[in-house]
């Protein structure tokens, strides 16, 4: 798939530390007619192709700054990040209830969901900076069940990151097309992936001999990495310090170990 021209009232911006240079920059392209809006951030003082990480968003979509710093965040570790699209460039929700009918029609239709991540991904595996041999995908929420599809759909990945994610599909007999290894990053107390779910999973993951691991944060609930998702467990979502962080550290061991 052919790169389109990016919106150029958009710029460039750059985050130096040490001597890094990130740039974050919007890259338009489309699946099937359906326009599409992601980010791309990249170490500008390396040239080199690297690894990339494929970086989807949760209910919010891919223009929220979380999960642009989440795709800046690859680049600091040495990474291209791909804030990919599932909604659509012009679908952009402000309200609950806006990003409710926009992930309805991806939850039950997977096989878009499998699709549409499989645009971005050959997108990504087309640019410059990118080594296409090695790419891994991971998601918040709706991005977990994202990363999930993509690899149960036998995207060449050399791994796939869920956090406080959707856990079920309508196939499980598609994971044993997974090629590459599997991070479950969840709170015990997420009611979009309950026990059963969990030990669903868990099955499906065993019956394909997937290599995979879970690690279950306790007492903690869904969205807890997301700063913006408030701090009342009650509600059902909250962001958990201690569970970012330690989620972050694992994330980083584990893309250190597949590349």
């Amino acid at each position: 798939m052919a790169w389109m021209k990016s919106d150029p009232s958009f710029g460039m911006g750059y985050t130096r530390g040490g001597k890094q240079e990130i740039a974050l920059i919007p890259i338009d392209y489309k699946h099937d007619d359906m326009p599409l809006k992601g980010y791309i951030a990249y170490d500008k003082t390396h040239e080199s192709r690297k690894p990339g990480v494929l970086v989807v968003h949760d209910l919010w979509g891919a223009s929220t700054s979380f999960i642009q710093e989440r795709a800046i965040q690859m680049a600091k570790y040495g990474y291209v990040g791909f804030a990919i699209d599932m909604f659509g460039a012009e679908n952009r929700p402000k309200t609950r209830e806006e990003a409710h009918a926009l992930i309805g029609p991806l939850r039950a239709d997977r096989q878009l969901v499998r699709d549409r991540a499989n645009a971005a991904l050959q997108v990504f595996r087309d640019y410059m900076r990118v080594d296409s041999q090695k790419i891994a995908a991971m998601g918040y929420c709706l991005g977990g069940m994202v990363a999930l599809e993509l690899a149960r759909s036998g995207a060449d990945l050399k791994g796939a990151i869920s956090l406080h994610g959707m856990l079920d599909t309508p196939n499980p007999e598609d994971s044993k097309n997974i090629k590459g290894k599997i991070l479950i990053l969840q709170g015990s107390e997420d009611r979009a992936a309950p026990v059963e779910k969990v030990v669903a999973f868990r099955e499906e993951m065993q019956n394909a001999k997937v290599d995979w691991q879970l690690t279950w944060y306790g007492g903690v609930v869904h969205s807890f990495a997301v700063p913006t998702a408030g701090n009342d467990p009650s509600t059902g979502s909250a962001y958990n310090e201690q569970a970012d962080k330690r989620s972050q550290r694992e994330i980083k061991h584990f893309l250190e170990e597949i590349f």
